[in-house]
C-alpha cells in the first residue's frame, strides 16, 4: 500500500505517521493489487480529525473521525473503514458485475475549457476517468464516498452519461442522457 499523508494546520509527528501506517496496513488484506491510501490530519477547535481515503482499482472508501486524540481518531477511522470495506465488498460480490474491484482504464476525452467570461471563475478543476457501471453500482460508490451526486457511464443503458443524486426527501435520483 502507498502512504500519502496531509497536515492541515497541524504538524502531526513521524511517530503518528508510523502509526497511521501500521493501523491503515493492515486493511491492506481485503484488496486484490497495489492500493493507495491518502490519510489526512488536520485539527479543529482542540479536537483531532483523521481522514482516511483508500483507493483500489478504480474503488474510493472514505472515512473521517474527529476525537479529542489523534491516535483514538486514526483507530476509529481504521475500524469505521474496515466495517465499511466488509459491508460493501459483499454488497458488491453478490449484486453487482464482477471484477467490481478491478480496475478498468477508460479515456477521458473531455475538451478543454475556453477562457470567455470572468464572471464564472472556476476555483478549482478535477479529471477523472469515468467508469462504466450500473445505477445500483454508482449510488454504493457516491455513498462510499460520502458525496451527494456521483457521475458514471451507465452500463444498462449503452453506456450513457448520467448522474446518480441523493434526493433531500429521502432515495436517490438518475439523471441520463435524452440521446
Amino acid at each position: 500500500m502507498k502512504f500519502t499523508f496531509t497536515e492541515k494546520k497541524i504538524k502531526v509527528s513521524d511517530e503518528i505517521k508510523e502509526y497511521a501506517e501500521r493501523k491503515v496496513g493492515k486493511i491492506d488484506r481485503f484488496f486484490r493489487g497495489d492500493s493507495k491510501a491518502f490519510i489526512t490530519f488536520s485539527s479543529e477547535r482542540g479536537r483531532y480529525r483523521a481522514e482516511i481515503t483508500i483507493e483500489n482499482n478504480g474503488m474510493f472508501y472514505r472515512v473521517s473521525e474527529l476525537t479529542g486524540d489523534m491516535r483514538a481518531s486514526i483507530d476509529s477511522a481504521c475500524a469505521s473503514i474496515e466495517r465499511q470495506i466488509r459491508k460493501n465488498k459483499t454488497r458488491l460480490e453478490k449484486r453487482l458485475r464482477e471484477g467490481a474491484f478491478e480496475k478498468e482504464p477508460v479515456e477521458n476525452n473531455l475538451p478543454e475549457e475556453e477562457e470567455e467570461e470572468k464572471d464564472f471563475e472556476i476555483i478549482r478543476s478535477k479529471r477523472f476517468p469515468i467508469k462504466p457501471m450500473t445505477a445500483e453500482e454508482a449510488i454504493l460508490q457516491m455513498n462510499l464516498l460520502e458525496h451527494e451526486f456521483f457521475a458514471f457511464k451507465n452500463q444498462s443503458e449503452g453506456n450513457a452519461f448520467a448522474i446518480v443524486y441523493r434526493r433531500n426527501n429521502g432515495g436517490y435520483g438518475l439523471i441520463s442522457d435524452a440521446d
